[in-house]
């Protein structure tokens, strides 16, 4: 089983307005209600390409029972630990001339809650997967990724992580399975600019000294660069096409990667995976579906050398 931890999920208000003006009122010409969060879309992308997911994290009041509702019409399962104040929060994605969000802070984790969580990571099996991605709220500590790692250190189940900045540097020493920082991630950590192809990938090996196995590299458009536990270095680059909507596009590509190496174990395959379920969804509305994914691999000109 697939698990994933999304620790602030949110329901996303997503509008369109042809020509929004600040101080008037705007009337929006669509409008979409979708349930967000960094491990719910990877949650969804999986079982859209048919493996099945359970979704952790915490959820809170008449939003927290829209959003699992909405998560289960895809067909995952849920075990979310629910909170007994506040309420999750909504975000507003305006799309217009120039694109705005308004994101809510969601409610305050309480320690028994985190504990509740802890109890259900404990059961994960050395076949199991999980994956924690996504930031954190505030309420909670900014080494959790770190402490959940640490509590399964005598499990072998493979971990997958994909945050930026400390959340990411602290859980190195564990050994996660994969890790997915982007090109303006991998810049923003070592805290300089990156331009080249050669200096993604020295950052990239850096990170695997560090104790990262595998680290996959997004380069967004330019497509991705996989740095195998073995040494080698695997490219590929992105198919053409108009994006419509880069959200949910990152998350994608790690739902695309987990289901090639189900597949074949291997890793170029999973790569070209990754990079088809991303760009199926940054060229759609709606996150990437199996017949998307498997049409952009046929199209893709491009061959992993």
């Amino acid at each position: 089983m697939i698990y994933t931890v999304t620790f602030n999920p949110s329901l996303d208000y997503i509008v369109q307005v042809e020509a929004f003006q600040t101080g008037r009122v705007n009337r929006t010409s669509s409008e979409q209600l979708l349930p967000g969060g960094k491990g719910i879309n990877v949650s969804i992308v999986l079982k859209n390409l048919g493996i099945e997911t359970t979704a952790l994290g915490f959820l809170a009041g008449f939003t927290g029972k829209e959003i699992e509702e909405r998560i289960r019409e895809y067909g995952c399962r849920t075990d979310f630990t629910w909170l007994l104040k506040g309420h999750s929060r909504i975000n507003l994605k305006l799309k217009s001339a120039i694109e705005s969000e308004i994101n809510g802070q969601g409610p305050d984790i309480s320690e028994e809650a985190l504990m509740n969580l802890y109890e259900k990571l404990s059961r994960l099996t050395d076949e199991d997967m999980l994956v924690l991605a996504g930031s954190i709220p505030a309420s909670l500590p900014s080494s959790i990724y770190q402490q959940i790692m640490s509590r399964l250190t005598k499990k072998n189940l493979k971990i997958i992580v994909d945050a930026s900045g400390d959340l990411l540097l602290q859980v190195l020493k564990y050994h996660p399975f994969l890790i997915k920082p982007n090109n303006h991630e991998l810049s923003e950590l070592f805290d300089i600019p990156l331009t080249k192809e050669e200096d993604y990938i020295a950052c990239g090996l850096k990170l695997q000294e560090k104790g990262a196995k595998n680290v996959l590299i997004s380069l967004a458009g330019a497509g991705a660069i996989l740095i195998t536990e073995q040494g080698e270095v695997i490219k590929s680059k992105a198919p053409k096409g108009k994006v419509v909507n880069s959200v949910g596009a990152g998350d994608s590509m790690v739902a695309g990667f987990i289901t090639g190496y189900l597949e074949t174990g291997n890793y170029g395959h999973a790569l070209k995976m990754g990079i088809a379920a991303g760009s199926s969804s940054a060229f759609s509305s709606q996150l990437a579906t199996k017949a998307e994914v498997t049409a952009m691999l046929e199209k893709m000109e491009n061959k992993v050398v």
